[in-house]
């Protein structure tokens, strides 16, 4: 029977959904509030993709943060004046305590707000929302959908191929020492995104080599634990950059070669609490299962 209550998607800007891109499906996003040479600013508020590289390049000392209880309770109130019911995806519980904040503060609501620990981020955060609106659309209830993006989370997978150590080694992920060797032997890091974590997958030694590795990563990944939903038509896969566009369509245009039978559907900059961490010129491949209605 078709869902009777009336559903909000909500998520967070570190699924890289524009504020405007998907209100039509009632999906809202959350701003994530970044702190730049000691004074706030908000993603896609007062802080564009173009203003955020540029203070990157000028050595700003930028960190993330998390929406306050206040926002969150503000962003929710104001939406449940016209819907039921919110379904909220935060970006994954492994990189943030957005997701653990967003449970506990959901308990004040009265069951309206359904929190999803997607372990999720960037493009497959966003194919995450979108599942929602069409599970949603076809008919199924806030706790169906709830479930069901839980229990699919793990089918996704992202790697990362790193232009410059700079911001590893400014984050602590990577002692000065290393990002100084691999600077100097011209090492591109590749890291992982496997549910919660971001861990390091491989090294190489050029760009070329670094987007050979990613694709053979994924190829390996789409013929072993994600196989199924390959031979079903339920994964698609993406690509993902930070502030390198062309480079990122090209890797595109590669990508669809060497996976004909796999559609690419989104070519996406990497959201800003990412890149903050990995700095420009980064490329990422990704994938992800979809719903079906």
């Amino acid at each position: 029977m078709k869902n009777v209550k009336k559903i909000a998607v909500t998520t967070d800007s570190n699924s890289g959904i524009l504020p405007e891109e998907y209100k039509d499906k009632s999906v809202f996003v959350l701003p994530m509030p970044f702190l730049i040479n000691g004074e706030s600013y908000f993603e896609n508020v007062n802080l564009t993709q173009d203003g955020f590289y540029q203070l990157l390049g000028e050595n700003a000392s930028v960190s993330t943060s998390q929406p306050s209880v206040g926002e969150l309770t503000d962003f929710w109130t104001e939406i449940l004046q016209e819907y039921d019911e919110i379904i909220h995806l935060p970006m994954s519980s492994g990189l943030s305590k957005s997701c653990e904040n967003a449970i506990r503060l959901a308990e004040e609501f009265d069951g309206r707000v359904h929190v999803v620990d997607n372990r999720r981020i960037s493009v497959t955060l966003k194919q995450s929302v979108i599942d929602a609106t069409v599970l949603r659309d076809s008919g199924k209830s806030a706790s169906e959908i709830k479930t069901y993006l839980e229990e699919t989370a793990g089918d996704s997978s992202i790697y990362i191929a790193v232009d410059t150590m700079k911001y590893l080694k400014k984050g602590g992920r990577v002692t000065p020492a290393a990002a100084a060797i691999a600077t100097v032997l011209k090492i591109k890091p590749i890291l992982s995104i496997r549910g919660a974590k971001l861990d390091k997958y491989a090294l190489a030694r050029t760009p070329q080599k670094a987007k050979e590795a990613m694709r053979l990563a994924m190829k390996k990944d789409l013929e072993t634990t994600l196989a199924p939903f390959v031979e079903n038509g339920e994964l698609v896969l993406y690509i993902a950059h930070t502030n390198c566009p062309e480079e990122a369509e090209k890797f595109a245009s590669e990508v669809r070669a060497f996976f004909p039978n796999v559609p690419v559907t989104f070519c996406d900059p990497l959201s800003l609490s990412v890149s903050c961490h990995i700095g420009p010129g980064a490329l990422a491949i990704a994938c992800a299962r979809v719903a079906k209605a």
